[in-house]
């Protein structure tokens, strides 16, 4: 919420990637909140602090997708909807599936169909690692061995380590494995979302290592929606430069609401 003042302009919902939670988000909050709006950042379900079922089905993305249009409806008015990588594919389902209570939809540092390059090859390996989650291996043990070698190695401080093994081993393993199917196999749905008459909003970063920047920028283009490049930023725009993605976002959001 803002600091000071009213809520005078309409609230957003950001929604997080695979193995990602709400506190991905947490470098933008202060600042988009200052502009006069509540922005609410979620774990969807099986995510760290959110429990999930066992049933896969419950995390495919038309599932979780009427999870996020539920959320928009207990936020009231018209909302602001954002989804980050998986997230963006979540998200799109609550778009097409005509929630009544949306004023824009961000696609920040997601593509058209499943995910490609460096991220895809992780996903495959998790996923391969996990098998059915029946095995021997857990996602504690892919934690140890691989993900917090890699981490610390990347140079992440201990604090942040810590955080990220609580949220790993806090994922639900069936949610991580049907997430990880979906991510990888998620078919291309730009003609329809470019029915939609929603302003529309793809932002990634000049280095991202998901999809393909020259993908993300055509489907911008096919959406006819705004395009923002964060220099700097790889793949998570909003840990990367939060005050020039929160900037682009505040400006997106407010141009929307005057109809521009």
């Amino acid at each position: 919420m803002p600091g000071a003042g009213v809520c005078d302009r309409q609230p957003a919902l950001l929604v997080p990637g695979y193995t990602g939670s709400k506190e991905d988000f947490i470098a933008i909050l202060q600042t988009l909140c200052a502009a006069g709006r509540r922005v609410l950042a979620i774990d969807m379900r099986g995510q760290y602090e959110t429990p999930g079922p066992d049933d896969p089905h419950a995390y495919e993305c038309t599932a979780l997708g009427a999870d996020v249009a539920a959320v928009c409806a207990e936020l009231g008015g018209r909302v602001h909807l954002l989804g980050h990588s998986f997230g963006g594919l979540v998200t799109r389902e609550t778009v097409l599936a005509d929630a009544p209570s949306l004023a824009s939809f961000t696609l920040m540092s997601s593509g058209p169909s499943g995910i490609t390059g460096p991220r895809e090859e992780e996903a495959r390996r998790l996923l391969g690692a996990l098998g059915d989650g029946a095995g021997e291996v857990t996602v504690a043990s892919i934690w140890e061995s691989a993900l917090e070698p890699r981490a610390v190695a990347d140079g992440v401080s201990a604090e942040i380590v810590a955080f990220l093994r609580r949220r790993m081993l806090a994922n639900s393993t069936a949610g991580l494995i049907q997430m990880g199917r979906e991510v990888l196999g998620c078919p291309d749905r730009v003609e329809e979302l470019a029915k939609t008459e929603l302003p529309k909003l793809v932002l990634y970063g000049e280095n991202d290592d998901g999809w393909e920047t020259r993908a993300q920028a055509e489907m911008a283009g096919k959406l006819g929606a705004a395009k923002v490049v964060i220099p700097g930023a790889a793949h998570s725009p909003a840990v990367d430069a939060p005050e020039t993605t929160a900037s682009a976002l505040t400006s997106f959001w407010n141009a929307a609401e005057r109809g521009i």
